[in-house]
Order: structure tokens, then C-alpha cells, then sequence
């Protein structure tokens, strides 16, 4: 079957986390959340260690790790005069470093640290794959939902309020369905390496692009085109995937950039 090839199932993988992480990316980008999300996946690494002393399953684990971290981080942002980014990597650090903490006394348990943290998209199984694909499409499913309050709220969040669109609610809808993407995605792309692929896609669409719907299609083809050409690179020069994909998505960036030269010349 096409799904016994292990490089098949990473193309699978890659694909529909890239699918899913598009939309999320650009709405990072738009908030200025990239911090939020290096927070976000840093905690994973404690939720992975987590899943392993418990027998449970990882990407469940992450969400729910990554999802309590994320609660904490409006619950400070009450309680304290802190500014958000100085919170945020506060947390992101802290976080970080209980995980590989926790790991570190788990001498009865065999990690494969540099798995953990840049990934092993040729590792992926076949229930990993269900995974993704499912859960991306709860998300994306979510996502549209609450768009017209997240996206609302992005750029005036006090007329969204006005308007009862209630964009406290989807605030924090996106931010649980952020900790949805690290979770399906950390075992491809790592702990270390998951913003990026939130973030390069959705950066390069930015330059191309001249409203948010073109941006999002343009991140979600970018990401594909970096899972693809990523895994292809990685096969031909034995490098590894994770970063991998990372590279080609930056060389995408950096073509968008030139071509937004060109533009501006002409």
C-alpha cells in the first residue's frame, strides 16, 4: 500500500501539517504572535515527557500542556504589570527548561533528545498521519468559525467588542488551536522548529500577496512546496528533515523578496 513507504507517509505528514499551519501562520504574523508561539512549543517538551511517564499519548499530552501554558499566560497578564513579551519569555524559557529538567531524571526512559527537538518527519507512522489529517481538519474547521471575530479583532479589537463579536472568546479559541498545531506537528518538525513553520511560510506569502485571502493560499502553498522540496533535499544530501524544510521554505522567502523588488522597479 502507499502508505507502507516511510518517505511516502513524511510527504502525507508534511503536506497536512503545512495545510493547517497557513491560515494559523498568517494570523501569527498579523497579531505579532511569534514569540506566543516559541512559548508554546518549548512547553511541548515537558508534555512529551509527560506522555512518556504516563503511557499516554503525545500529541493529547502537548495540547494539553500547551493549552494550560497558554491559560497561565492570560491569567498573568491580569495579575502582573510585566509586559507581554517580557511574560512570554519568561514562560517560553521556563518552560524549556522543566521539560529537559523532567527528561533528565527519566533515566529509565530511552529519548531521543535531538528527535525531540528538530524533528523526525521519515519516523512518522501510520497513525500519526490520522493524526494530522484529522485533527487538521478540526482545526481548520474551527478556524473558520471564528474567523470573522479573530480576524476582526486583529485589526480593531475594541469594534469587534463593539459589535459583539466577542473577540475575547476567539482569542482564546486561537490560542488552544495553536497549541492544536504543535501538537500534531512536533514529532515532524520538533520542539525547536515548529514556529517556523508557522511563521517562514506566512512571512514569505506577505511579500507576494495583496489582501489576507491571497496570503493565506500563498502560505499554504509555500509550506507545501518547503515540505516537498525539504524532504526531497533531504534524501538526496542525507540532511535532516526538519530543518530541512525550514531551509527551502527560507530560500522561498528570500525568492518572494526578490520578486518584491521586481515589482517595485516595474
Amino acid at each position: 500500500m502507499i502508505l507502507d513507504d516511510f518517505f511516502t507517509r513524511a510527504l502525507i505528514a508534511g503536506i497536512g501539517v503545512a495545510i493547517v499551519a497557513g491560515p494559523l501562520g498568517c494570523l501569527v504574523i498579523w497579531r505579532r504572535l511569534a514569540y506566543f508561539g516559541d512559548t508554546l512549543s518549548h512547553s511541548a517538551l515537558l508534555g512529551v515527557a509527560i506522555a512518556y511517564v504516563f503511557d499516554l499519548n503525545i500529541s493529547i499530552a502537548v495540547f494539553l500542556l500547551s493549552g494550560i501554558v497558554a491559560l497561565i499566560l492570560l491569567d498573568l497578564q491580569k495579575r502582573t504589570r510585566l509586559p507581554g513579551d517580557a511574560l512570554l519569555g519568561l514562560l517560553s524559557h521556563a518552560s524549556l527548561a522543566i521539560g529537559l529538567v523532567f527528561i533528565s531524571f527519566l533515566s529509565f526512559i530511552r529519548f531521543d533528545l535531538m528527535g525531540l527537538l528538530f524533528g523526525d518527519i521519515l519516523s512518522v507512522s501510520r497513525t500519526d498521519i490520522y493524526a494530522i489529517w484529522v485533527g487538521g481538519f478540526v482545526i481548520l474547521g474551527i478556524l473558520y468559525f471564528i474567523w470573522q471575530s479573530i480576524f476582526a479583532a486583529t485589526v480593531n479589537h475594541d469594534l469587534a467588542s463593539a459589535e459583539g463579536l466577542k473577540p475575547h472568546i476567539a482569542n482564546l479559541i486561537f490560542t488552544l488551536l495553536l497549541a492544536g498545531v504543535i501538537a500534531i506537528s512536533i514529532k515532524m518538525i520538533g520542539v525547536l522548529l515548529i514556529t517556523g513553520l508557522l511563521l517562514i511560510p506566512a512571512a514569505m506569502a506577505r511579500n507576494l500577496s495583496n489582501n489576507p485571502k491571497q496570503m493565506v493560499l500563498f502560505s499554504i502553498l509555500g509550506g507545501v512546496l518547503s515540505v516537498i522540496v525539504g524532504l526531497f533535499a533531504s534524501l538526496e544530501l542525507n540532511s535532516p528533515s526538519g530543518p530541512s524544510i525550514l531551509v527551502a521554505a527560507f530560500v522561498l522567502f528570500i525568492i518572494s523578496l526578490l520578486i518584491m523588488k521586481v515589482r517595485n522597479i516595474s
